[in-house]
Parts: structure tokens; sequence; C-alpha cells
């Protein structure tokens, strides 16, 4: 059963933990998405509410696994992601 917990042990947290983590994350997902969307027919609502999204949720995850001392598949997440460096929210017309 190991294909049920190498990722937990990779990231380690239980079970529970887990799952309410990205429970967390898949709903500020879709409400970050749902802003895009809105953002996409009416372009002066949700200016920044994707790209903010994004960058607190990578610095979130980057934040944890940095102060638990792991990352998945002893991947290099790096720091947290600049605007510019990224290309959301780059340049002027580009509010994603």
């Amino acid at each position: 059963m190991s294909f049920l917990t190498d990722h937990l042990d990779e990231v380690g947290e239980s079970y529970w933990e887990h799952m309410f983590k990205a429970a967390g994350f898949a709903v500020a997902m879709l409400l970050g998405g749902m802003a895009c969307l809105v953002h996409s027919l009416l372009p002066f609502l949700f200016v920044r509410t994707g790209s903010a999204r994004i960058r607190h949720l990578h610095e979130v995850m980057v934040e944890d696994r940095l102060a638990s001392g792991r990352t998945a598949n002893n991947e290099n997440i790096g720091p947290p992601v600049d605007d510019e460096v990224a290309g959301v929210a780059a340049g002027p017309g580009s509010t994603a």
C-alpha cells in the first residue's frame, strides 16, 4: 500500500491533515478561478484577485514546507514567486 502513503510520507502529513489542507487549497483555487472568470467578462472587477490568490497559495505551500524542512520528491521549491518573473500580472493590461 505504499502508493497510498508515499506522498503523505513525503509531505509529513497524516491522511486527514493532508485531506483538509488539499481541500482548502482546492476551494481557494476554485474561488480564484471564479474571480478570473468574472474578470474575463467584466475586466474592471477582480483586477488583481487571481494573481494575488496564486501568490498567496504558493507562499503558504513554500513557507509550510520550508518551515518543516521537507519538500515533495526533494524538489527545489525555491522562494515565493515574483509576479514579473512568473509572468503573472506583468505589464500593462495583464491583470490575471
